[in-house]
């Protein structure tokens, strides 16, 4: 059977194809510029970080994914039996994230108004994060097998609250969108369901792939101005640092990777802490019993 439709079969449809093609190319790299954005995400505060960040993604879609994902540990930590076991803990740990939190606005004001959880997990695993938003995750076994001072645990939780007033993980999940350009143009003219994978970039990011080292460096950074300000004595990180290598036989926890050697962080993280060393004095001026 023929029909108008079949002239030049072999030729017409490719050609077709290839207009689609061009066509959506276009449509996604005139998308990825103009969502692409260079901002400043903080304040420098004392530390002065003042790098400017390019970001192709929306905060409200990876807020959303982090919450998201969240709500799904969470969910998961309370079917196992596993989610804030132990209150004494779970007291110590809230309460010195509500002291850190109550300085965020140095660097962010909208840090205010962030819907911020904080929970425990009973594991052995040595970990912590804060996803985007404020969602706070602290594992019981980075507390019992490295025996934490709440000044270290401080030191622990602001660098990780640094990380999500940087949006660290944003910037990650921009730059791996646009190393997946070639595949999303490949959904456009397929019409297959890839376009959705970045939801699955952003959950991979928040909770398995480390950060870089860039992002890691200005996370120590302003964790330590957090915990100065917050009461807690900012010469703890490098305590902390030095517990997490004797008990991790020269390798770092995953919260903890992807930064200089051990020794360069050392002598990073004490002059940082002599830096503001004269917030910590302020703050216990203001805050008498804190630790």
């Amino acid at each position: 059977m023929s029909s108008k439709f079949s002239v030049n079969y072999g030729q017409q449809p490719r050609q077709g194809r290839h207009r689609q093609y061009r066509l959506a190319l276009a449509f996604a790299l005139g998308i990825l510029v103009s969502a692409c954005q260079t901002v400043q995400t903080t304040q420098p505060g004392t530390v002065g970080i003042t790098r400017q960040q390019s970001m192709a993604v929306s905060a409200q879609e990876i807020d959303a994914a982090s919450a998201q994902a969240y709500t799904k540990q969470v969910q998961e930590a309370a079917r196992k039996q596993q989610l804030n076991r132990d209150p004494a803990m779970v007291a110590r740990v809230q309460g010195i994230a509500r002291k850190l939190i109550a300085q965020t606005p140095v660097f962010r004001q909208d840090a205010r108004s962030w819907r911020w959880e904080i929970n425990v997990f009973q594991s052995e695993e040595v970990n912590a994060f804060c996803m985007a938003g404020g969602k706070i995750g602290v594992y019981a076994g980075l507390i019992n097998q490295l025996q934490l001072t709440d000044n270290e645990l401080a030191a622990v939780m602001g660098h990780e609250i640094a990380h999500a007033l940087r949006e660290h993980v944003r910037e990650q999940v921009s730059l791996q969108y646009a190393a997946q350009l070639p595949g999303l143009l490949l959904a456009i003219t397929t019409g297959s369901r890839a376009l959705g994978q970045l939801g699955d970039i952003v959950s991979d990011v928040t909770l398995s792939l480390p950060h870089s080292r860039e992002a890691e460096v200005e996370a120590d950074q302003m964790g330590v101005e957090l915990a100065a300000r917050a009461g807690y004595d900012p010469r703890a990180a490098t305590t902390l640092w030095q517990k997490m290598m004797r008990s991790g036989g020269g390798r770092p926890p995953e919260f903890l990777s992807t930064h200089p050697n051990p020794e360069a962080r050392v002598q990073d993280l004490a002059r940082i802490a002599e830096l503001v060393m004269p917030l910590y004095r302020q703050s216990l001026l203001r805050q008498p019993s804190a630790q």
